[in-house]
């Protein structure tokens, strides 16, 4: 029962990390969605007993993706409306 709720509460995070992601008008606030969604679905990929996809997904997806990213972003110029 404790797995189910744990599942439920992982994937309703991963849907609105990315819906957040997708509805954000700062890029800051995307990319940080997004590497919230990817260390969610790390843990996911942990409690299927798949450690080694889970590893990767936190150190690939949730780690350097949202650090290239975040410098990406930080290194472009704002434009105000």
């Amino acid at each position: 029962m404790l797995l189910l709720i744990m599942f439920i509460f992982l994937f309703i995070l991963i849907f609105l990390s990315a819906l957040f992601a997708v509805l954000a008008k700062d890029l800051l606030f995307c990319v940080i969605s997004l590497g919230v969604m990817s260390l969610a679905t790390s843990i996911v990929f942990f409690i299927l007993n798949a450690p080694d996809v889970a590893i990767t997904e936190a150190s690939v997806g949730a780690a350097l993706t949202t650090a290239i990213y975040v410098f990406g972003v930080r290194r472009t110029e704002r434009e105000e409306k």
